[in-house]
């Protein structure tokens, strides 16, 4: 049988690690495709660098529409990310009725919906396991693996950097700042972290997930975003004696009135085995109705755990491409025609607990005011610790944990503390999800 012609649309990090996995493994990969898979070509914009990574068997050039339009190539692996070009090109792959591997979670998230379209009406396939989680088949597993349930919620650790930041500030007490510096001296994080650590990146890959989860478009425009740029160490701490950890979650639940999708830092109990997911690790946890609550844990990034799941993709392209397309998983798990318009909701709707923290003047009533502020608002306690001043200070830090409200709520909570002549500054406000698995 004909060996399946791969072209790789950049030969980076990711590209140089799915050549070398599928040279490697060769052999195992083609008794598990049932053929071959053969890289034949590959679009660079360095060609001396390119050379030394691949050899001399491949063909390299430096324009990219040469690969998509090859009719030797069967399947386009597109791994130089962003949204423009990255998307004309896998919108040629597709009406050239070549099959895309992308691992480009930004281009899905915000153009998704028009390539699965496009994909959809020419009978190819579009494979993206490497967009989500690098090298954890998360995809996988929502598409397929829980295929019977009706999902309830995802929640996740699925950006690498700031999990390294948040795992650094907790241990050595250091400050943001600080260890974002130390992150971008070991690579973990980009000369610009914006994406990162503001959760745009977390945003993107929840964004598919949810879409796959529950049979919904992409709708990353409507993702509500929040970074760790502003935690601060103390409030690590507090949390930590409470007996929670602060962990940057990307989280989507299915509810009565819509979808939540929502990245942003989160208390979540110390037990929990997510909440110990430590440095650059991913994990995702997955609620279904019949399984209850999976997790799946591994590397996020890098050169092969990222390969890993690239090569995967080509090995299931690879057994499908005889099938009908009407036969193929498809791309967002429930038929195209089958998808939901149940709708996103505003962050001011959706539903959790909170971690507040307050700084507070050192005299008496002070706490009767703040908590018939949250008496009236139909906010209940669950928690509380009152600091005693330090030396020569007039306030003291008051931390409150809530038990479930709804988020408009505690916004009118907040304006209303914040305006007593008993409260210095603004209120710290942090969400508190205990991700049950009941």
């Amino acid at each position: 049988m004909n060996p399946i012609n791969v072209g790789l649309l950049g030969l980076g990090t990711v590209g140089g690690g799915t050549l070398t996995v599928l040279r490697r493994n060769a052999k195992e990969i083609t008794r598990r495709a049932g053929r071959d898979i053969v890289v034949k070509m590959a679009a660079v914009r360095d060609l001396e660098k390119a050379r030394k990574i691949a050899g001399s068997e491949l063909e390299i050039v430096t324009d990219p529409f040469a690969v998509v339009n090859n009719p030797d190539i069967d399947i386009v692996v597109e791994l130089i990310g962003g949204y423009t070009l990255a998307k004309d090109l896998v919108l040629k792959a597709i009406a050239n009725g070549k099959h895309v591997v992308t691992a480009n979670k930004a281009l899905l998230a915000v153009h998704g919906n028009e390539i699965f379209q496009a994909a959809q009406a020419k009978g190819v396939m579009v494979a993206f396991e490497a967009a989500v989680a690098g090298g954890i088949p998360i995809i996988k597993a929502l598409r397929e693996g829980l295929t019977a349930n009706r999902i309830e919620w995802i929640a996740g650790i699925i950006n690498g950097t700031t999990n390294f930041i948040l795992t650094e500030m907790r241990d050595k007490g250091l400050a943001f700042d600080t260890v974002l510096a130390e992150a971008q001296r070991l690579g973990y994080a980009e000369a610009d972290p914006t994406f990162d650590v503001e959760g745009i990146d977390a945003a993107h890959k929840l964004t598919i997930m949810a879409a796959i989860g529950f049979g919904i478009p992409m709708q990353f425009d409507k993702a509500y975003t929040e970074g760790i740029s502003k935690l601060t160490k103390e409030d690590i701490t507090y949390a930590e004696q409470l007996g929670y950890r602060i962990k940057l979650l990307g989280i989507t639940k299915r509810t009565d009135k819509g979808i939540e999708l929502r990245v942003h830092p989160t208390l979540i109990p110390a037990k929990r085995l997510i909440a110990n997911v430590e440095g650059v690790m991913n994990a995702v946890l997955v609620k279904g109705d019949a399984v209850g609550a999976t997790m799946y844990y591994g590397r996020g990034a890098g050169a092969e755990p990222t390969a890993s799941a690239v090569v995967a993709d080509l090995v299931d392209v690879t057994r499908m491409l005889t099938s009908d397309p009407e036969h193929r998983v498809p791309h967002l798990a429930f038929q195209p025609d089958a998808l939901s318009d149940a709708p996103i909701l505003p962050i001011e709707e959706v539903r959790t607990s909170y971690y507040l923290r307050l700084k507070a003047f050192d005299k008496p009533g002070v706490l009767a005011d703040v908590t018939r502020i949250l008496a009236d608002l139909g906010i209940s306690i669950d928690a509380m610790i009152q600091k005693e001043p330090s030396e020569g200070e007039e306030q003291a830090d008051v931390i409150l944990l809530t038990h479930e409200t709804v988020e408009k709520f505690i916004n009118q909570a907040i304006a209303k503390i914040e305006a007593l002549s008993s409260i210095s500054g603004k209120v710290i406000r942090i969400r508190l999800e205990e991700l049950n698995s009941n």
